[in-house]
């Protein structure tokens, strides 16, 4: 990161990059998970949407009350209002302190205005986890049947200045991945690896993780049949480890990415595992890249791709795929009756965390391949639980250390946004929301008779 974007809180000066984990520091005084609006102030340049109240008519946020308040008297929750009054079926405690700004926020925003309302400490939770789970367990019951036949009209839209074409992804990957390296390593553990772990036994404990990010890895390449002369492609570099991985096992490697921040580090890790013989690291587009591999391999980055770019995405695999060659994704993915009624709508993850993303569907895979490839989906593997306890460990870490983020330059508010996004992502995974899966895909017989 060389430059300043207030409106994602970034610190204004760059901050040098770090090969290892932090060393754990003391944590501030002030919780963002319990921490109301009363007791700091958002700092509007940084935080302009969450700073200031949107915009909304006086009927929509009459009923954005009605609908708020009728889900959370359904659900089993505890909430609590700042007059006293209560509502749920009992369970985890969401504290409510300005219910008239969450109504508001709601009402202009929906689930955006939602999270934008805990950034502000406009409502809090001990067990924000706890809460956010009770809420995607009952995602698809929360709004009205009738207002969900009509989310065309309600619901916002993707800006279509984050659409993913070669130049979109750029500007969205570094939104995300350039934000510090630092701030990466205070969480993550020794190997970098910013996807789910698979554990040997759960529940997991923080002395495991290194471990079971490589035996993920592991799997994935062993998925992929790399071993000794194997020419490799990975898309998505992250900071390394697989590339590392699969030289150790004798591969030729090409990673690409498009942080500028990850190379940087990646390279440098790499070279210190004396592979930069073996590991060629490109700043470059999937869709630029040319060659062919005996194995393709993928971790978690086909939600940055888009479902406009989908069948591209696939296409492209195909044409890097040497014959006989095999291709293996990491995937998080939703069911596919949930992705059909989301994927026109922008999130609050697409606001704040990852511009331009959209979860598939299993289902949604399978079809694109088969109508637009000669590639097959033959191997399905799901760990979704993994996932919920990887993110438990992260988030543990993260507010653990939070002086030291502040130190980073980051604000209150953007522990806040990261405390939310971190318990969101586990809080669908532990409902069964989404799911995470090692793919394996193979040639077969093209759509058109090509193979």
């Amino acid at each position: 990161m060389s430059v300043s974007l207030p409106p994602t809180g970034r610190p204004v000066t760059a901050r040098s990059a770090t090969a290892g984990p932090a060393t754990a520091g003391p944590a501030t005084a002030v919780s963002p998970e319990t921490v109301p609006a009363a007791a700091f102030r958002v700092d509007a340049g940084r935080w302009p949407d969450v700073a200031r109240l949107p915009k909304a008519s006086a009927v929509r946020t009459a009923a954005a009350r009605l609908i708020v308040r009728r889900a959370l008297a359904g659900l089993p929750l505890t909430v609590r209002f700042r007059d006293g009054t209560t509502l749920g079926r009992g369970g985890p405690v969401m504290r409510v302190y300005a219910p008239g700004a969450l109504y508001r926020r709601v009402g202009a925003g929906g689930l955006i205005g939602f999270g934008e309302s805990y950034m502000a400490g406009e409502w809090v939770a001990e067990d924000l986890v706890g809460v956010l789970t009770v809420l995607a367990d009952h995602a698809a019951a929360l709004v009205p049947r009738p207002l969900q036949r009509l989310r065309g009209v309600w619901a916002l839209k993707q800006p279509a200045a984050r659409r993913n074409t070669p130049e979109g992804s750029r500007d969205n990957i570094s939104h995300h991945y350039d934000l510090s390296n630092d701030l990466f390593a205070l969480f993550l553990d020794e190997t970098l690896t910013y996807s789910s772990a698979v554990f040997p036994a759960l529940p997991a404990t923080h002395e495991l993780l290194p471990a079971a990010q490589r035996r993920k890895i592991d799997r994935l390449l062993d998925l992929a049949d790399v071993g000794a002369g194997s020419e490799v492609l990975e898309i998505g570099t992250g900071w390394g480890e697989l590339a590392i991985r699969a030289a150790r096992r004798g591969a030729r490697v090409t990673t690409v990415t498009l942080s500028t921040e990850q190379r940087e580090l990646a390279m440098r890790r790499i070279a210190e595992a004396g592979f930069e013989d073996r590991v060629t690291v490109l700043l470059r587009d999937y869709r630029r890249v040319s060659g062919s591999y005996d194995a393709v391999v993928s971790v978690e980055m086909i939600e940055a791709v888009g479902e406009e770019f989908w069948p591209e995405y696939f296409a492209t695999l195909e044409r890097l795929l040497a014959p006989g060659g095999k291709v293996a994704l990491q995937a998080i993915t939703m069911p596919h009756d949930r992705l059909l009624a989301s994927r026109n709508t922008y999130t609050w993850i697409q606001k704040y965390v990852f511009p331009g993303g959209l979860i598939p569907s299993v289902d949604a895979i399978e079809q694109i391949t088969a109508a637009r490839t000669g590639l097959r989906v033959t191997r399905s593997d799901g760990f979704g639980a993994h996932y919920a306890e990887t993110l438990r460990l992260w988030r543990e870490r993260f507010e653990g250390r939070a002086g030291q983020v502040d130190a980073l330059g980051f604000d209150l508010t953007f522990r806040r946004l990261w405390s939310f996004y971190l318990a969101y992502s586990e809080a669908g995974f532990r409902s069964g929301y989404l799911d995470v899966r090692q793919l394996l895909l193979t040639a077969g017989e093209g759509p058109r008779g090509t193979r």
